[in-house]
């Protein structure tokens, strides 16, 4: 028997997909909390970013990129359309990193002093954005997992395959 096929029968089944859980809830949950920190100070303020980066349309931009974030966000925390959701969040992310934090290397967290007043932080580099694209990349991959709403049709077709295998034994 494959390792494959030995994890996903037996006592481990009822285990084998909730990895994706706490990675949809992580993942899901910091988009939102991005883009409501962005709705937060007002599109103007993340517009006049986006401005001084060059991008064209900035206020549009603004709007969309909080609009992703929220709504893809929220689909990838609750399991749904997460394949289509992550193209428009891997896209975000891209623009993200190659625009601003590739030129502050890949750790996300430098120390540049401490101070009476605690600790100083310089710019995040890219490790972030490449851990949110890998965590979206696992999640296309290997599914969503249990109590998403992309798993529902999965398990209605998995119950009916069930039941007619079990009446075609009976029958």
């Amino acid at each position: 028997m494959s390792e494959a096929r030995r994890i996903h029968s037996g006592p481990h089944q009822s285990i084998a997909g909730w990895w994706a859980l706490p990675l949809r809830v992580v993942v899901g949950y910091g988009f939102i909390a991005h883009g409501f920190a962005k709705l937060s100070r007002g599109s103007g303020g993340f517009s006049s970013i986006l401005h001084a980066l060059g991008v064209p349309a900035p206020d549009v931009m603004a709007w969309a990129i909080i609009v992703v974030e929220l709504i893809g966000g929220f689909a990838v925390l609750v399991g749904a359309f997460v394949t289509a959701a992550s193209i428009p969040l891997a896209v975000v992310l891209l623009v993200a990193m190659f625009t601003v934090h590739l030129q502050y290397g890949f750790s996300s967290i430098k120390l540049v002093a401490v101070t009476a007043a605690g600790a100083q932080f310089g710019p995040p580099g890219y490790e972030v954005n490449l851990l949110y694209l890998a965590s979206l990349a696992a999640l296309v991959l290997g599914g969503s997992g249990p109590l998403s709403i992309d798993g529902l049709g999965t398990r209605r077709r998995q119950f009916r395959h069930g039941a007619d295998s079990i009446g075609s034994k009976i029958a």
